[in-house]
């Protein structure tokens, strides 16, 4: 995976899929431009998130959309996944490499500004830029950046950006303009009645943007 050239990520959800099938959902929206996929999975034991990253690697592996697992190494390991996104308080970036290898992709939350500046930081691969907006899906944040707090942290970096955190179609547009090369999102597409044509839409939206 060289560079990053993605414009859509999925961070899954299965609570957020209100009831219907994981993969069903999954599929749906890989066909409509999904072009990475995060699997987040906080309440699975070690055993069964391998089990379902497998699953889902293949699935993937069929679009050839890359994987990422969420905080877990053993399983990105085990599942043969394509990276991983870690958060301020899993393991280092260090510690990650050295179980994965140094040039295994590890994605990084940022959740203020000053993580920028820590010394493991330089190490990731992309900053997952947590929340744009406050969220219910991750009620244990610092606080919003808002997209003028967006916008102060690409003025600081070149590394790629994915934005996140009840970003929806109507708003996609304007955190493209303040910054961010990527959108990740989970309801927009996991609770929505048609994944795949709401993929479709969050991915020509995007590009729009990027072209205006």
């Amino acid at each position: 995976m060289k560079g990053f050239p993605y414009s859509l990520y999925l961070v899954t959800d299965q609570k957020a899929c209100l009831g219907r099938d994981f993969f069903w959902i999954l599929e749906e929206a890989l066909k409509g431009g999904v072009d990475l996929v995060q699997l987040r999975e906080k309440l699975l034991s070690a055993k069964e998130f391998t089990e379902k990253a497998k699953r889902t690697k293949e699935i993937c592996d069929k679009y050839g959309v890359p994987l990422l697992v969420n905080d877990n190494p053993q399983v990105a390991l085990k599942a043969e996944c394509d990276g991983i996104h870690i958060g301020q308080k899993d393991d280092s970036i260090t510690e990650v490499k050295q179980l994965l290898g140094e040039k295994f992709p590890v994605g990084l939350s940022l959740d203020q500004l000053a993580d920028l500046t820590k010394t493991e930081s330089k190490h990731a691969w992309y900053y997952g830029v947590s929340p744009i907006f406050n969220t219910p899906t991750k009620p244990d944040t610092l606080g919003e950046w808002g997209l003028l707090g967006l916008q102060e942290l690409r003025q600081k970096t070149e590394k790629p950006l994915v934005a996140i955190g009840n970003i929806k179609l109507g708003n996609t547009a304007s955190v493209i303009a303040h910054g961010a090369d990527c959108i990740a999102v989970v309801s927009a597409i996991c609770s929505a009645d048609n994944p795949s044509k709401s993929a479709t839409e969050l991915r020509e939206t995007i590009e729009k943007a990027k072209n205006a």
